[in-house]
């Protein structure tokens, strides 16, 4: 049984008997955590009773007290998902990966992009958003005892809080957190400022309420002679946010028009415009302050009538009129504050998760659906992952170590060879996940590999990747017909007797011709021999040099190692590489040296140790054919050999073996081992059978 504290009693009070059982074995988990008088970050009780104050479920009070940084010094460490269940585990998982999380920099404040990355990285991230809730409880915890660390740090975290946190409460609708968040952050970075704000509120707070109750009284009055029924009340104002406006308008606190502010909240439409009316006829109110959000609504969709009048003694009063829809709306919907605070744009997921959260916060229930509706869906188009350096890139989701290289520059893409995901060797198909820190493998040598445009393979998800291979293609293509129509041209000059060729008068012949144009033009067969020995033949031509170099290939084995040819190398059976495959070798002890894919298995899980053996390897321009393995799915055996037989037979693919698996529910899976040149005419042939009636889907086996 754990101590009971008075803070831990009243957490515990305002649960049910079961809620306080289940509490209660988390509190004496957290009491073995031996004392340190040196810790002075946030205790996960202390974050919990922060929580509690804002009304949140049983589990996110749970989930806060048990991720308390101190627990990771017990030893055993307790098996929380067994103690207390999946959602309370996943949850405490979350919130340690975010208070670990160590990639926001000063820069950023420089950068608003970086900054937004890094907020939509920290929300896709967690599976629950309520993870992200007991994050920023711990934020204020923190920034509440900040006293006591150094200047620099305290700088550091108030600057990282204003970024990157802040504008999390507000996105997320937590508006209670945003304010505090935004002024204890605003204290330390900008003391004196704050001083004087606070200060002149206090002086002035006697007259300000004054004014308030003055206002509300009268206003209230003539309502009740309407039978207008309403609710009106003070709205208060924030320091942080009173500084803003100064520094944005350029004015003093005291020419502020809304530091006086009162929110009237009536039944229907009519009565909006009703009390809008007697407003301004019984106070002189400022034409140019008067705003109809009903009849033109912000982007976001936020309604309301906002009108600035002058009192009898001329203090400026702004006042909000508002259905209790429109408040509701604006206040627990879908943080309609966002949009024109941060110029953002909603989407559906977001507004799901933000309505679900203030249905939390507001109700009080802890039901498994609402549970449920805490699944991130935020943001689950995009992908944020690391550089060694540390720097965030945004890409879609889907995305490869190779669309992540094209995003670092164009060259580091075409030079790519690998990838090392957290120092772990990884296929260049992998499918890169939110906050993992990737490691391009590069060569010397532009390369790009003709399957990484290939649908079927996975190597690319980013459009602006695949063109960026194509043009390096059709690039290398144009240089290839270049050097060809050099070629023809020589061997045509020759044929006529003529030494050499003016190129320049050619060139004017053909008019807007570049010499590339041409030589391409003539390599292309665009000019065909016909037309280029009419052309040679024209007395203005005169013989000149050309000087335009032909690079000789060389003749390679099938696979080069370290760019040696004819080194002894075979196929490893466990992955079975085609030309064209990403390739990699490996020296072994008693085999030479093995041929795998990049993505085999053998490769991608080789013990560090071990990793010196490998070796770069490169396909030569000897054709070799390949035994590899397919799987094929289908609804229905029968029938399912003879067809794809008779198709690879039309298509000239030998078939080495065969296995037909038949299943219960008389779905089959066929395994056969075809022999194949290179990965183009695999693609192919997989495109091939995929497309037959009776085939639910083929792949290359791994």
């Amino acid at each position: 049984m754990p101590t009971l504290t008075d803070t831990t009693t009243r957490l515990l009070s305002q649960f049910s008997a079961d809620e306080s059982e289940v509490l209660m074995l988390a509190l004496s988990i957290i009491e073995k955590i031996p004392d340190d008088p040196h810790y002075h970050r946030p205790k996960g009780v202390d974050v919990a009773i922060i929580l509690k104050d804002y009304h949140v479920d049983f589990k996110t009070v749970l989930a806060a007290i048990l991720s308390d940084p101190r627990l990771a010094l017990l030893n055993p460490q307790p098996d929380i998902n067994t103690l207390f269940g999946n959602t309370i585990a996943a949850l405490v998982k979350d919130v340690n990966w975010l208070n670990k999380l160590t990639v926001y920099s000063p820069e950023m404040t420089k950068n608003p992009n970086d900054a937004e990355t890094l907020r939509r990285m920290l929300l896709s991230m967690t599976q629950d958003v309520r993870a992200v809730l007991i994050k920023l409880a711990y934020r204020i915890h923190r920034l509440r005892h900040l006293q006591k660390e150094s200047y620099e740090l305290r700088h550091f975290i108030s600057q990282e809080t204003l970024d990157i946190y802040a504008p999390i409460a507000n996105r997320l609708g937590v508006h209670q957190f945003k304010w505090e968040l935004e002024d204890m952050a605003f204290r330390y970075l900008e003391p004196q400022a704050y001083r004087q704000i606070a200060k002149s509120l206090a002086n002035n707070r006697t007259q300000r309420e004054s004014c308030i109750n003055n206002f509300k009284t009268l206003l209230q009055k003539h309502l009740a002679e309407e039978n207008i029924n309403c609710t009106c009340y003070g709205r208060p104002k924030h320091i942080y946010s009173i500084w803003k406006k100064m520094q944005h308008k350029h004015l003093a606190i005291d020419e502020l028009y809304d530091l006086l502010a009162v929110r009237v909240i009536v039944d229907n439409l009519t009565h909006c415009y009703t009390v809008l009316g007697i407003v301004h006829s019984l106070w002189q109110y400022i034409p140019k302050e008067f705003d109809d959000y009903i009849a033109n609504p912000k982007e976001n969709g936020y309604q309301s009538l906002h009108t600035v009048i002058l009192d009898t003694d001329g203090n400026r009063i702004e006042v909000q009129i508002r259905t209790q829809e429109m408040h509701d709306y604006a206040e627990l919907g879908v943080a309609a504050h966002w949009s024109y605070k941060e110029g953002g744009k909603q989407t559906l997921a977001m507004e799901k998760s933000i309505a679900t959260l203030r249905k939390l916060l507001e109700e009080k229930q802890s039901d498994e659906v609402i549970s449920d509706d805490f699944r991130s869906e935020l943001f689950n188009d995009r992908v944020y992952v690391l550089t060694p350096a540390g720097k965030l890139i945004d890409l879609v989701n889907g995305s490869t170590p190779l669309d992540f290289a094209y995003a670092i520059h164009t060259d580091i893409g075409h030079r790519c060879r690998g990838a090392k995901i957290n120092g772990k060797i990884v296929p260049l198909t992998y499918r890169l996940k939110s906050g993992e820190q990737i490691e391009i493998l590069t060569t010397k040598e532009s390369a790009p590999n003709h399957n990484w445009i290939d649908p079927n393979l996975g190597y690319l998800k980013s459009s602006r990747a695949i063109s960026r291979v194509k043009n390096w293609f059709r690039n290398q293509q144009q240089t290839e017909n270049i050097l060809r129509g050099k070629a023809l041209l020589d061997k045509e000059s020759k044929r006529l007797g003529l030494k050499a060729l003016n190129m320049v008068d050619m060139l004017s012949y053909f008019k807007q011709l570049t010499t590339d144009n041409l030589l391409e033009a003539i390599g292309r067969s665009d000019i065909n021999s016909r037309q280029l020995a009419g052309y040679l033949k024209i007395p203005e031509l005169e013989a000149s040099a050309i000087n335009v170099p032909i690079k000789k290939r060389s003749t390679h084995s099938v696979v080069s190692v370290a760019g040696i040819d004819n080194v002894q190398t075979s196929f490893a059976h466990c992955c079975s590489p085609v030309l064209g495959d990403d390739i990699m070798g490996y020296i072994s002890h008693h085999h030479g040296i093995t041929i795998h894919r990049t993505d085999c298995k053998n490769i991608t899980q080789l013990p560090i140790e071990k990793q010196s053996q490998l070796i770069s390897v490169a396909w030569g321009d000897k054709t070799a054919s390949h035994a590899v393995p397919i799987v094929i799915h289908a609804f229905n055996a029968q029938n399912l050999l003879i067809n794809i037989s008779q198709l690879l037979a039309h298509s000239k693919i030998h078939i080495f073996n065969a296995a037909l698996d038949t299943h219960p529910d008389f779905s089959a899976t066929l395994h056969l081992t075809i022999q194949i040149e290179d990965t183009n005419q695999l693609s192919q042939i997989l495109t091939k059978i995929s497309c037959q009636p009776n085939i639910i889907d083929v792949k290359r086996k791994t």
